[in-house]
């Protein structure tokens, strides 16, 4: 691991460093897989099923075809919540978290 953190502040929230900057790609990935499973609407024109599989396989490591994208979307989702919580958060907003 690398120096990556996750920065809160008033303004927005900062994914800093490679880590938290993959784990954010991965998030952005996620929706654009549950947005094309949910209304068959892609993302973009580039974002197929083919390829948003494949970038899926990308983080979770393992290999899946365009049919099988409810399973890269739970593999993903597992991947996203063990990277977010071994990145540790820094919380500067102003009266504490909410």
């Amino acid at each position: 691991m690398t120096d990556s953190h996750i920065r809160v502040t008033d303004s927005g929230t900062a994914f800093v460093g490679p880590d938290a900057t993959k784990l954010f790609a991965a998030k952005a990935l996620l929706a654009a897989i549950n947005l094309y499973r949910r209304t068959g609407m892609k993302a973009a024109r580039q974002y197929t099923p083919a390829r948003m599989a494949h970038a899926a396989g990308y983080y979770t490591g393992k290999s899946y075809s365009a049919r099988q994208l409810d399973k890269a979307a739970v593999d993903l989702l597992q991947w996203i919540v063990a990277m977010q919580s071994a990145l540790p958060v820094e919380d500067n907003r102003k009266g504490g978290a909410a």
